[in-house]
C-alpha cells in the first residue's frame, strides 16, 4: 500500500512539473506571437490537456529501482535486459518487468518436521538457510518457485542427513549436520543462480517417551560415575594408607638396624677401650709388682738374669690374682645390692687358681 502510494504521489508530481513548464514556455510574454492570434483560452486548455495526458501516460513507463535490488525486464515475452538501481524507462504495453529481486543476503526459515534416525527414534528438526541470489536471470527462469524450491530442498536433505545418524550421535553432531546440509543444498542451488552462505540447525527435539528414557538414562549415569569416585577414592585411600604403613615399616626397620650397627660399634669401642685398660692395669700392677721383689733381693748377675725372667712372669700372675679378686668384690657388691640376695660367697686363694689359670691361658 505504502508503494502504491509513493508511486502515485511522484507521477503525480512529474505531472505537474510537466504542465506547469509548458505552460510557462507558451505564455504571451514568452511567445513572439502576438497573443490575440495565437494564445487564446481554447489554445490554452488544448495544451494544458494534451501535456496532462502525455504525462500521465507516459508516468507508468518509469521504472525505479532502489539499491540492493535488481529486476527483469521481457520484451514481447522475452527476456530484454536486467535493471540495476536507479530510473529506467519500460516501454509499456511492449514492455513488462517480469521479475523484481534483491540481491541482498535472504533468511528462509524451515518448519519442523518429523525425523528418524539411525536407531529409528522419533524426533523433530527445524533450521535456518540463509541465501544469496547472484543471478537474477537463472533464478527466474531456472525454477519456478524459488522459495519453495529450496525450502523442499532443505527439508528433503535434512531428513536425510538425520537418517544417518543414531539419537545420541544427532545430538553432539550439529556441526556436521550443517556442512552437510550446505554442501548438498549449494551443489543444486547453484543451478538456480542462488548461493546459500550459511545452513543452521534450530533444535533437535525428541519425542517425550525418549525424553524420559533420556533423563532415566543421564540419572543412572550420574550415579555410575558417582559410585566410580567413590570406590576410587576408597581405593587410593587405602593405597595411601598401606604405602605409609610400608613406609613407617622400612624407616622404622632401617632405624633399627642402624641402631643395633651403632650399638654394636659402641660395644666394640667399650670392649677395646676396657682391655687396653685392663692391659695397662695388669702392665701397672706387675711392674709395681716386680720392682719390688727386684729391690729385696740380693743374687749375683747370672742369678739376677734368671730370676728377673721369674720375677716377671710371677709379677703378671699376681697381678691378675689381684685384679681377678677387685673384679669378684665389685661382683659381690652388685650381687649384694639386689633385693633377692640371701648368701654372699667370697673367694679364697683356692679357688682364684682357676680364674688365674684360664687368663694365663688367654696371655700364652
Amino acid at each position: 500500500m505504502k508503494s502504491c502510494l509513493k508511486m502515485a504521489t511522484k507521477k503525480l508530481l512529474i505531472a505537474f512539473l510537466l504542465t506547469y513548464s509548458c505552460f510557462t514556455s507558451l505564455s504571451p510574454k514568452h511567445s513572439t506571437v502576438h497573443a490575440g492570434t495565437f494564445w487564446n483560452p481554447v489554445v490554452r486548455t488544448c495544451v494544458v490537456a494534451g501535456s496532462c495526458a502525455v504525462i500521465l501516460g507516459g508516468a507508468p513507463c518509469l521504472k525505479i529501482v532502489t539499491t540492493g535490488d535488481e529486476c527483469l525486464v521481457e520484451r514481447f515475452g522475452q527476456f530484454n535486459r536486467r535493471l540495476g538501481p536507479g530510473w529506467h524507462l519500460v516501454l509499456r504495453p511492449f514492455e513488462s518487468v517480469s521479475f523484481h529481486g534483491t540481491t541482498r543476503e535472504q533468511v528462509l526459515d524451515v518448519p519442523p518436521q518429523q525425523c528418524y534416525t539411525l536407531d529409528n527414534a522419533p524426533l523433530k528438526a527445524d533450521a535456518v538457510v540463509y541465501l544469496k541470489i547472484v543471478s537474477m536471470e537463472m533464478a527466474r527462469y531456472e525454477v519456478e518457485n524459488l522459495s519453495e524450491a529450496i525450502l523442499n530442498l532443505c527439508l528433503t536433505q535434512l531428513r536425510e542427513e538425520v537418517g544417518k545418524l543414531t539419537l545420541d550421535e544427532s545430538f553432539s553432531s550439529r556441526d556436521r549436520i550443517n556442512r552437510a546440509l550446505l554442501l548438498d543444498l549449494n551443489e543444486v542451488c547453484r543451478t538456480w543462480g542462488v548461493q546459500i552462505t550459511r545452513v543452521e540447525i534450530q533444535n533437535l527435539e525428541p519425542s517425550p517417551d525418549i525424553l524420559a528414557a533420556m533423563e532415566l538414562q543421564m540419572a543412572a549415569e550420574r550415579r555410575k560415575r558417582a559410585s566410580i569416585l567413590k570406590s576410587e577414592g576408597e581405593r587410593m585411600t587405602l593405597i595411601n594408607e598401606a604405602e605409609g604403613r610400608a613406609s613407617a615399616q622400612l624407616a622404622n626397620a632401617k632405624a633399627m638396624g642402624e641402631g643395633v650397627v651403632l650399638a654394636a660399634n659402641a660395644e666394640k669401642a667399650r670392649q677395646k677401650i676396657e682391655a687396653e685398660g685392663l692391659k695397662i692395669a695388669i702392665e701397672t700392677v706387675a711392674e709395681a709388682i716386680g720392682d719390688r721383689m727386684v729391690g729385696d733381693a740380693d743374687h749375683d748377675i747370672n742369678s739376677k738374669k734368671g730370676q728377673g725372667k721369674f720375677s716377671q712372669t710371677q709379677s703378671i700372675e699376681k697381678a691378675m690374682e689381684f685384679l681377678a679378686l677387685i673384679r669378684y668384690l665389685e661382683t659381690q657388691a652388685r650381687f649384694a645390692a639386689g633385693n633377692g640376695t640371701k648368701v654372699l660367697m667370697f673367694p679364697s686363694k683356692d679357688c682364684l687358681p682357676l680364674t688365674h689359670e684360664g687368663l694365663r691361658g688367654l696371655l700364652d
